[in-house]
């Protein structure tokens, strides 16, 4: 995965220490799979979020990780009442990557 987190603590940023935590959050949810994939985003864009996508990333953290992992895979679709601009990106993102492709 790549790190940002060394660019996000150098800048002169009054949201960095919101950036950091995020990293470590979106690193450290729990199950290996939602690990590398929100994890692997949040360390993607983590330094260019302003301060409204850090609250919905943020928000975003907060949901479990059986529905986070089965939306990002694809098993269910995004709920509209859960399909904020941050969660569709993520999921877009997952999809990009292969992430719940069957051959």
């Amino acid at each position: 995965m790549q790190d940002n987190s060394s660019t996000v603590m150098t800048e002169n940023d009054p949201l960095a220490a919101r950036r950091r935590r995020l990293i470590f959050r979106a690193n450290h949810r729990g199950t290996f799979e939602t690990d590398i994939l929100i994890g692997g985003f949040v360390e993607a864009n983590v330094a260019t979020m302003t301060d409204a996508e850090l609250t919905d990333m943020e928000a975003i953290l907060e949901m479990p990780d059986p529905e986070l992992t089965d939306w990002l895979f694809g098993r269910l679709p995004l709920p509209e009442e859960k399909a904020t601009p941050m969660l569709r990106r993520m999921v877009d993102a997952s999809r990009a990557k292969g992430a719940g492709k069957t051959e």
